[in-house]
């Protein structure tokens, strides 16, 4: 059984000692148990994947309760499809197993909210000149250049606007440690997101180096 990654929670961040002796910079994610909740096949969907359920919720709606009744999983607060080779059975339990120390996975989760900010924050413009008294100056955005021609602003133009509370992915990050009886592996380098908040762990998809979108 082969399971492209897992559902996950950021715990934080501390220092570890690497096989080589360096110190290094980690995040702490705990990975799984997660669910198998249902199985999709290439006989009865075109494809091979499985749902897999993390986090446990008090109260579910009737069609939620349904939903995870065939695979006897508790209420479990988030659902999300991972691609599975193999042989994967309804109520199957994966978890930390799947990762192997070394490995490069790439790191899925939601940023901070920053709410509503200004162009020095967001976009790290410089703000206007600090001299002859211009004390209005030091973060406005200046000139955003529309003019009568054309009589617009362009979209995509860097301003002041909402910040943060985005899906974001970090790449090829290297597993540097694992603690199989906590189900935590340790990989470096920041993930997105504040402690506590969901993670997705997936397999590295690229070659370390390369560019691509999640």
């Amino acid at each position: 059984m082969t399971v492209e990654g897992l559902l996950g929670r950021k715990l934080g961040m501390l220092q570890v000692f690497d096989d080589e002796g360096r110190l290094r910079g980690a995040t702490a994610i705990q990975v799984g148990p997660c669910w198998v909740t249902q199985v999709r096949t290439d006989e009865k969907d075109g494809y091979s994947a499985v749902q897999l359920g993390f986090g446990e919720k008090k109260k579910l709606t009737r069609p939620a309760s349904g939903h995870l009744a065939a695979s006897g999983a508790p209420n479990l607060r988030h659902l999300a499809e991972f691609r599975a080779t193999g042989e994967v059975n309804l109520g199957d339990q994966i978890g930390v197993e799947i990762f192997e120390q070394g490995q490069l996975v790439d790191v899925t989760g939601t940023s901070k909210g920053r709410g509503f900010q200004g162009g020095v924050k967001r976009h790290h413009f410089r703000g206007g000149p600090r001299t002859h008294g211009q004390s209005d100056r030091h973060r406005a955005p200046g000139s955003i250049g529309a003019g009568t021609t054309p009589g617009r602003v362009f979209k995509g133009t860097r301003m002041a606007g909402h910040m943060g509370a985005a899906r974001n992915t970090v790449r090829n990050l290297e597993i540097v440690g694992r603690n199989e009886e906590r189900g935590v592996i340790f990989v470096a380098g920041s993930v997105p997101g504040p402690n506590g908040g969901l993670i997705r762990v997936r397999h590295a998809r690229a070659v370390a180096g390369s560019r691509g979108r999640a």
